[in-house]
């Protein structure tokens, strides 16, 4: 006789977002249902398809709002996460401040567990950037609750997949700049994870009495450079690829001046970050019975030149001739 497991109702933090996207379109195949919030409804407009999918229009960082979206949830899973301040976001809110509000909206509203997201490297003590130790002090908060709240932690690599704001923003500097790449930090060392990778951690996580309480390094099989890295995306991309490596003088400059231009490409505390390698000490997935992909065999189906992008930006590009 097969035992049916109930199924959770669930609000997810950031579902609207690269790594949210994928993780409630996960859930809700699992046939949870799903409470997103949203400042836009239009930001999450792509997931209001999955029929177990609530879109709430909602400001998170609201104590009394963030206390109506957990009412009757079962779980609450953070992803919330910027990797530059601005637009009146910074680290200290982002992280620290709307972790702390989560954790009391939760024992308000009687919601045990909690899954949040963090990052390789986080460090509330010495953690080299004013990211990772945000990120860190989220951690610290959370483990402070043990006796309140089941949570669990994930701290992952660089993530990519179709969607992401890594390979992508790699492959339209290749295009705009013919291949040429002044690069910082041209030899730090990350192990990317596939977004389908992170969100079934969670996913498997959620029903695991055993997560209770872990930490777990997520990272993917293989350990890359920065370098091989923006290798890789012009390979998959079949675009030309010339890395300038620069020294870490030049490159603080870098940081410095792309930091001051709308959107922040790159920022001082970005180039900090760098140098502390994303690798795992001991990778998660393995625990969490994940066998994670490849990255080469995964970008090159987003950004190979038969992937729907390629052939999009061909036409556009004979169009516009």
């Amino acid at each position: 006789m097969n035992i049916i497991e109930p199924r959770l109702k669930v609000c997810v933090i950031g579902g609207s977002g690269f790594v949210g996207s994928e993780l409630v379109s996960q859930l809700a195949s699992l046939g949870h249902w799903v409470r997103v919030p949203t400042r836009a409804l239009s930001h999450a407009a792509h997931l209001g398809v999955l029929p177990t999918v609530e879109i709430v229009t909602a400001n998170v960082h609201d104590p009394r709002v963030l206390g109506e979206l957990l009412s009757g949830m079962d779980a609450v899973i953070n992803l919330v996460g910027i990797l530059n301040q601005g637009g009146g976001a910074t680290f200290e809110s982002a992280h620290v401040e709307l972790v702390a509000k989560l954790i009391d909206a939760a024992r308000i509203g009687r919601v045990r567990r909690l899954l949040h997201m963090s990052a390789l490297g986080a460090d509330a003590a010495s953690g080299p950037s004013r990211y990772l130790r945000s990120k860190g002090r989220a951690e610290e908060l959370l483990r402070e609750t043990k006796d309140t709240l089941e949570w669990t932690i994930f701290r992952p690599s660089v993530i990519f997949g179709a969607r992401d704001s890594l390979t992508n923003r790699f492959a339209g500097l290749l295009r705009l700049s013919g291949g040429i790449v002044p690069l910082a930090r041209a030899r730090a060392r990350f192990a990317p994870i596939f977004v389908e990778d992170v969100a079934e951690a969670f996913t498997r996580a959620l029903r695991s009495p055993a997560a209770i309480g872990r930490t777990y390094e997520l990272c993917g099989p293989d350990i890359l450079t920065l370098a091989q890295l923006v290798r890789l995306t012009a390979h998959s991309a079949a675009l030309p690829c010339h890395i300038v490596p620069l020294p870490d003088f030049v490159a603080r400059i870098q940081g410095i001046v792309l930091g001051m231009l709308p959107g922040k490409p790159f920022s001082l505390d970005n180039f900090r970050s760098l140098t502390r390698d994303s690798v795992c000490s001991e990778n998660g997935c393995a625990a969490l019975g994940i066998e994670p992909q490849h990255m080469a065999a995964v970008v090159s189906q987003y950004l190979g030149p038969q992937s729907v992008t390629a052939r999009f930006n061909r036409y556009r590009a004979t169009v516009e001739r």
